[in-house]
This record gives C-alpha cells, structure tokens and sequence, in this order.
C-alpha cells in the first residue's frame, strides 16, 4: 500500500497543495491504491510535500513520484503517445510548474487581502506568543524565494502578463480537446488540471484568475477533471 503525505483539504480545493493533488489524480489515473495522510514538509526527502512511503521506499517530489510508481509497478501514464506528444508533455509540466505555479505563489502571498484569507491561516493553531512573529517570517521568506527565482522582481502588472501567456499558451495547446495530448488522459493532465484548479478557485481574487476565466476551454477542462477525481468537490462548486 503506498501512503501519500499531502497537504489539505483548503480554499474550495481538495488540497491545499497543486502538486499533491497532481500526485494524487496520477495515483488514481494509475490505479493504484493508496492511503493519503497529512505530511509535514520536514519529514519529506526533499524537505516538501507531496511525498510516498511504499515498503522501504521513501519517494519526494511529485516527478520522481511518478517515475517511482511507473516503474515499480510496471506502468506508462503516458501509453500511446508519441516521442513528440511525450516531449510536448514535459514542455507544458515545465511551463506550468516551473513558471505559473510561480505567479500564483506570488497572487496568494505577496497580495495582502489574499494573504489574508489563505496563506496567513495555516499559523492560525500556532501560540498566540509566536504566531505573528512566524507567519511574517515565513512571508518574507517566501518573497526572497520568489526574488530568487525571478518572478518577484517584477512589477505586479508584469508578473500578471506573464502569467497570461502561460495562461494563453495552455489554452491553445488544450484547444477544443477533451484531454491535452490525446483522445485519453495523460499524466500531463493530472498536473495542469491541478494548477489550473487553484488558479480558478474563487477563494483568491486576481486579474490572472479572472483571465483565465475567459477561456472557457480551460474552465470546462477543470470542471471535467475535478469531476472525475473529486466528484465531492465537483458537486459542492456546483
């Protein structure tokens, strides 16, 4: 049995985390049976969350969790593709990953109103001694982390342009497709649907979410996915 650490269930989302819900929807596209329980990032190989612990295995982050699974249990989530449908597949994880997931990192913390309705509860249980003292620590630590990474030194209308063209991009490449590359889902899916699904949450208010709105491809897409994988959630967004 293999024991996913997650997140949680948070901001009109089944978790908190897009890249545990990306490892949990690639876990169920799988087939796989599975436990999830709530993780602290300190506990995880990489000092992060999502992480698996299956027998003697102790797996973190959420690509090296797919090749884990793919491997040892002797699966491809991504049969039927071509070499170039694959390739196209890792462009779009990266993409999202590597460059939107940033964007909305920068919309929920460095937004105060949003920082306010999300980030700045998990240190709610904390000691009252303690508590804001670490929670604006924590802040100024996840905006050296954005300086660092380059998002967070741009103005905020420029990180939002720059989130469109992701935004955009995705929504070209999804066209009037059911799934992105092909008649069945892909692991690619479990990772854009997952982005996607927080940046459409309406738990935080932005220019990008109300962008990504307009693309009524990338809505129903989100809709369908969530859906398939969380039914629960699909009927109380309804």
């Amino acid at each position: 049995m293999i024991t996913l650490y997650g997140s949680f269930s948070a901001f009109g989302l089944p978790q908190a985390s897009p890249f545990v819900m990306k490892t949990e929807v690639q876990l169920k596209m799988a087939g796989l049976p599975y436990r999830l329980e709530p993780g602290r990032p300190a506990d995880g190989p990489k000092g992060k969350i999502p992480y698996i612990v299956e027998e003697h295995h102790k797996i973190g982050d959420s690509t090296f969790i797919r090749d884990h699974i793919e491997r040892v249990h002797g699966l491809d989530l991504d049969r039927g593709l071509t070499a170039e449908m694959r390739g196209r597949g890792w462009a779009i994880e990266r993409m999202v990953e590597d460059h939107l997931y940033w964007v909305i990192v920068h919309d929920r913390w460095m937004d105060d109103a949003n920082f306010e309705r999300g980030p700045a509860r998990f240190f709610d249980a904390l000691p009252e001694a303690v508590r804001d003292k670490t929670r604006q620590e924590t802040r100024e630590r996840v905006r050296l982390t954005l300086h660092g990474q380059g998002i967070g030194r741009h103005a905020r209308s420029e990180i939002t342009a720059l989130g469109r063209r992701s935004v955009a991009a995705l929504a070209a490449l999804l066209g009037n497709r059911a799934h992105l590359l092909g008649p069945e889902p892909s692991a690619v899916d479990a990772t854009a649907f997952a982005m996607l699904a927080s940046l459409l949450t309406p738990h935080f208010e932005s220019e990008l979410r109300l962008y990504a709105e307009s693309h009524g491809n990338l809505v129903t897409y989100c809709q369908r996915m969530m859906g398939e994988h969380y039914p629960t959630f699909a009927r109380k967004a309804a």
